[in-house]
C-alpha cells in the first residue's frame, strides 16, 4: 500500500543502485543493436534480442506461477505491447536512420518525460530543482538534436528523423514503465518482468514471422529470419541485448521504480545516453559536434544535481 514515508538510506541506497546498474547496461544496448543491424533486419534483431531474454525469463516465470485477476491481465497485455513490440521496433528504425552516439543521447529526453507522468499520474512530487535538473537534461537533448541533419544523411550519419523516432519510442515506453508499476502494487517485480516480457515477445514474434503464412499466396515471398549466415559477433552481440540488456535490466529497473520515487529514479535513464554516446565515439568512430557535447554535460549535471540531494517525504511509494 502507498504511504506517506521517508525515505530509508538503505531502500535508497538498494533502490537507486538498481537503477543506475540498469542504466549502465541500457547503455550498451544501442551499440549491440548496431553490430547486429549490420547483418538483418530490425524486426529480426528486436526478435532475436527478446527471445535470448525470454531464455534467462522463462525459468522465472515456471518457479513464480501467480494467477492473474482478469483486469491485471489486461494490464499485462496493455503494457506488454507498448513496453516492448511497439516501442523496440520504433526505437531501433530510429537507430537505422541515425547514429548510435545521437540515438543513445536523445534518450536524456526520458526523465523529463518520467516525471510529468509520474506527478500527473502517479502522485509523486518534485521541487522547484528537481524539475530544473529533469528540464536541463531535456534541453541537453535539443542540443544534441540540433548537430543532426534535417533530411537524408550519408551513411553514419545523424538525421532529425531517426532521433525523433527514438523519442516517440521513449513516450510508448511511459505507458509500460507506468502499467508495471500499477502492477507491482500487488506482484513482485520479477513477476512483472518475466510475464510482461514473455507476453510482449509471443506480441512480436506474432507481428515477424506471422506475415510468412501467407507466403504461399505472395508475389514477393517474405524471407525468413536469417540465421546460418549470421556472424559469431552478431550472435554474441544479440545474446549480451537479450539478457543482460532486457532480462537483467528490466528486472533491476522494475526492482528500483517498485522502492523509490519513479521521478527522480527515471534520471538513471540519463546513464544511458551518457555511455552509449561513449561507446559510439570510441569504439564505432563516430563524431559529436560542439552541440551534442554540451548537451551531454546537462545531461550529467542533471543527474548528479537530482541524485545527491536529500529527500523528504515521498508519497506513493511501494515499500514491502
Amino acid at each position: 500500500m502507498a504511504d506517506n514515508t521517508t525515505l530509508s538510506p538503505r531502500t535508497a541506497f538498494l533502490g537507486y543502485g538498481a537503477c543506475a546498474v540498469a542504466g549502465c547496461l541500457w547503455g550498451t544496448g544501442f551499440y549491440f543493436g548496431r553490430l547486429a543491424l549490420n547483418e538483418m533486419s530490425v524486426e529480426h534483431m528486436v526478435l532475436y534480442r527478446f527471445l535470448f531474454a525470454c531464455v534467462g525469463l522463462l525459468p522465472v516465470a515456471l518457479l513464480n506461477r501467480v494467477r492473474f485477476t482478469a483486469a491485471e491481465i489486461r494490464i499485462i497485455l496493455i503494457s506488454a505491447a507498448f513496453g516492448i513490440p511497439i516501442q523496440f521496433l520504433i526505437q531501433f528504425h530510429g537507430l537505422a536512420h541515425t547514429t548510435v552516439s545521437h540515438a543513445s543521447l536523445m534518450v536524456g529526453s526520458m526523465p523529463v518525460l518520467l516525471g510529468v507522468a509520474a506527478a500527473l499520474f502517479a502522485g509523486e512530487r518534485l521541487d522547484a530543482i528537481g524539475w530544473t535538473a529533469l528540464v536541463a537534461s531535456t534541453v541537453g537533448a535539443a542540443l544534441i538534436v540540433l548537430g543532426g541533419h534535417r533530411g537524408p544523411a550519408a551513411q553514419g550519419e545523424p538525421t532529425l528523423y531517426g532521433d525523433m523516432l527514438v523519442v516517440l519510442s521513449l513516450c510508448t515506453a511511459l505507458l509500460w514503465i507506468l502499467l508495471s508499476k500499477k502492477l507491482m502494487r500487488s506482484h513482485s517485480p520479477v513477476v512483472v518482468t518475466a510475464y510482461s516480457i514473455l507476453a510482449g515477445t509471443v506480441m512480436l514474434a506474432v507481428w515477424t514471422l506471422g506475415p510468412m503464412l501467407f507466403n504461399p499466396w505472395r508475389v514477393e515471398k517474405i524471407s525468413p529470419p536469417p540465421f546460418s549466415h549470421v556472424s559469431v559477433t552478431a550472435w554474441i552481440a544479440l545474446a549480451i541485448s537479450g539478457l543482460a540488456c532486457t532480462a537483467t535490466t528490466t528486472f533491476l529497473w522494475n526492482w528500483g521504480i517498485h522502492h523509490v520515487p519513479a521521478s527522480r529514479a527515471g534520471v538513471f535513464l540519463n546513464i544511458e545516453p551518457a555511455l552509449g554516446s561513449y561507446l559510439g565515439v570510441k569504439l564505432l568512430g563516430e563524431h559529436l559536434g560542439p552541440y551534442a557535447w554540451f548537451g551531454g554535460a546537462l545531461i550529467l549535471a542533471a543527474a548528479v544535481i537530482l541524485t545527491t540531494r536529500s529527500h523528504g517525504p515521498q508519497p506513493d511509494m511501494i515499500l514491502e
